[in-house]
């Protein structure tokens, strides 16, 4: 487990999901909330739009979502406070994304596994960027989520948001995470010299380079 920005962590792991070998970016956070608040930071619509992006759709279990511009699916579990599984269907492929919340005193461990199969309609994908090209982006949208958690009042601006990802600051971000998640890539059984390779693209992509 590869362990930066203090209490953020990053694991790659190779499973078995439904019959077929998967590739799983497993992202852990720890954050100074209550399990409640979380799982409504999490679930609840009005809130989602502040930090992530505005949802909308039939919000239950069997029920489809679909969030602006972005991915959409199926909800196929929501267990509040602790369990919360759908599909992530996005430009014709289909992954899973698992999230799980764990009360831990006074604070809440949070985490998300996005789930591809190896062999699927991402392959070719995954072979080029590997699991940060969606780690890097989970952890672009979970540092929306620790800022809103701080100022659960303030709506995320996409403007600003995009200026700050284009910004030296951000380009260090996406640097920082690109490798974290090019590490745990390594760790998880890849040659590091290609898990290196597939994270420096990654970079490139989110930093326009």
């Amino acid at each position: 487990m590869t362990k930066v920005f203090g209490t953020e962590f990053r694991r790659v792991d190779r499973r078995e999901h439904l019959g077929e070998p998967a590739v799983v970016a497993v992202a852990v956070r720890s954050y100074d909330t209550t399990i409640e608040d979380l799982w409504h930071a999490l679930t609840t619509p009005e809130r989602l739009a502040r930090w992530f992006l505005p949802v909308e759709g039939d919000l239950k279990i069997g029920g489809r979502y679909q969030l602006k511009g972005n991915a959409g699916g199926t909800i196929t579990r929501c267990d509040p406070p602790n369990a919360l599984d759908v599909t992530w269907e996005f430009m014709g492929a289909t992954s899973w994304v698992h999230v799980r919340l764990v009360a831990d005193g006074e604070r809440t461990r949070f985490t998300l596994e996005h789930i591809a199969h190896e062999d699927g309609i991402e392959k070719e994908h995954l072979k080029r960027f590997g699991p940060g090209a969606v780690g890097v982006g989970w952890d672009l949208g979970l540092r929306g989520l620790e800022q809103h958690l701080r100022e659960p009042a303030v709506t995320l601006d996409p403007a600003a948001a995009e200026a700050w990802a284009l910004s030296s600051e951000g380009k260090a971000f996406v640097r920082a995470s690109g490798e974290a998640w090019g590490a745990a890539d390594a760790a998880a059984g890849e040659d590091p010299a290609a898990a290196r390779a597939k994270a420096e693209r990654t970079i490139a992509f989110y930093t326009g380079a």
